[in-house]
């Protein structure tokens, strides 16, 4: 195999080790980055979010896999930056108050990243004037609210109309998700879009912005 299909292989498989060796053998041959990243990091994580929704992995596997991407991307990220590649989007992520579920969520997380977001974890129990808080403070293109309790989905509703309130509920898109959220529940509460699992996300997240789309520019961040 090659370099980045080493690479792809070893984000499948968990294996931090193998990914960083196969990053440290493509610097080292001349391989760029942004290859690395694209036909290896991300190539990987793409075809283990298509097995994990077709279950044919599952979460213990997902979090190895996604340990393994964010260690590389660790290493890539200063040759990234160096060459003037430009994330996707930036995305603020956090389960809401009184909700202290955070596997859901890291893997959503993970599987931005993938996407070729750049993500700020809030963590959990999060508030709405904290989720409100970050949309002022970052500036994401995408906030995503995650809820696994049945008695914690209100809360969405509020992080909402927090938003609203700042003033800036035009410069960003709303998504939600976990286990008691539907579709049906999204629309009302005024989300922009809602996702049944992990690799789903990725792709709303995507999907929402446009190819091309920020909703911020790098200057007003």
């Amino acid at each position: 195999m090659s370099i980045v299909e080493n690479l792809s292989d070893a984000v499948q498989r968990g294996r931090v080790t193998d990914v960083l060796s196969a990053i440290d053998e493509g610097l080292s041959v001349g391989l760029s980055a942004q290859e690395m990243l694209d036909q290896g990091l991300l190539q990987g994580m793409s075809l283990l979010g298509a097995r994990f929704k077709n279950n044919e992995v599952f979460v213990p596997e997902v979090l190895l896999s996604a340990r393994a991407l964010n260690r590389g991307l660790d290493v890539l990220k200063p040759y990234l930056t160096e060459t003037g590649a430009e994330a996707r989007g930036l995305a603020v992520i956090g389960s809401v108050k009184g909700d202290l579920h955070d596997i859901g969520k890291n893997l959503v997380k993970m599987m931005l990243k993938s996407a070729g977001f750049e993500v700020v974890d809030l963590g959990v129990d999060v508030s709405d004037e904290q989720f409100a808080e970050a949309v002022r403070d970052y500036h994401p293109d995408i906030l995503c609210l995650s809820s696994l309790l049945t008695t914690t989905m209100a809360q969405m509703k509020l992080v909402i109309e927090a938003v609203v309130a700042t003033g800036l509920r035009d410069k960003v898109k709303i998504l939600v998700g976990g286990a008691p959220v539907t579709a049906t529940l999204a629309a009302a509460i005024g989300a922009d879009g809602y996702a049944p699992d992990a690799v789903s996300a990725a792709g709303l997240a995507t999907g929402v912005l446009g190819p091309n789309s920020k909703l911020w520019t790098e200057a007003a961040r």
